[in-house]
């Protein structure tokens, strides 16, 4: 129960953070596999979390497309096709060597915070005009690769969907936060396809996280929407330097090596 109680806390605290500007991964999966018994398969603890994680995001993902308006002509498809690429790479990442990526995803977010530092407009101003079909097929694009990208490795998909979304398509960071939620919940649902027909979710602490990740959710919205672009600009960099900070240290052994 005392291991419940403090998952419980971290869940709301992911929760938070991921509504507001994602990562919430980067919370939850390692309170999971350091308060769950030892025993845990790794399928059960990511089953447990995803479901926890797919409550929290659809709390925030209903909030925010009641205040700002997204491009749902190019949403929907978009999430579409991320489910499809999501649902495959959880299939076909037994067999592929994740670390392989880790070098090249480490260069794209110090790249992304480098240049979300320098540009100080960046993700400030309302975008008026319509998508074009450039765009609109680019961004079909922007949710097959992130989709699979969610499925194969799956920390920072949020990052690398918000930081799209304005660099490609000039969106404010409040769209393009609400905009990333779309896509997360159908990649998390592509996952949950597979977790729950498996029975990879240990339902006695999924509920009770699940409820405290909605709260969480809840609450970072309205912290987001308070505080609009200029907050979550700061808020991105910041989960940016966290996220680099993870994969540099999850390289460490492999530099060791060199």
């Amino acid at each position: 129960m005392t291991e419940l109680l403090w998952m419980c806390l971290f869940a709301f605290l992911a929760g938070m953070m991921d509504a507001a500007v994602g990562g919430g991964g980067l919370v939850q999966i390692p309170a999971l596999f350091g308060l769950l018994p030892a025993n845990t398969p790794i399928a059960t603890v990511m089953g447990t979390n995803k479901f926890a994680s797919m409550c929290g995001t659809l709390t925030a993902g209903w909030q925010y497309v009641r205040k700002i308006n997204v491009p749902w002509k190019m949403l929907l498809p978009a999430a579409a096709l991320a489910f499809i690429t999501s649902y495959f790479g959880s299939m076909l990442v037994s067999h592929i060597p994740v670390h392989w990526f880790k070098p090249f995803i480490l260069l794209i977010l110090v790249v992304m915070a480098i240049y979300t530092f320098c540009k100080k407009d960046f993700g400030q101003k309302e975008r008026q005009l319509s998508l074009s079909q450039k765009e609109w097929l680019i961004g079909l694009a922007c949710g097959a690769l992130i989709g699979f990208y969610d499925g194969v490795i799956g920390p920072g998909t949020g990052s690398f969907l918000t930081f799209m979304f304005i660099r490609l398509f000039a969106f404010d960071f409040l769209t393009a936060v609400a905009s990333s939620k779309i896509i997360n919940i159908t990649t998390n649902l592509a996952a949950l396809s597979f977790f729950i027909p498996n029975d990879y979710i240990l339902w006695a602490w999924a509920i009770p996280l699940a409820a405290c990740n909605l709260s969480g959710g809840f609450i970072g919205t309205q912290i987001a929407l308070r505080g609009g672009s200029g907050f979550l600009r700061y808020g991105f960099m910041l989960l940016l330097v966290i996220l680099i900070a993870k994969f540099a240290y999850d390289l460490l052994p492999l530099w060791q090596t060199w």
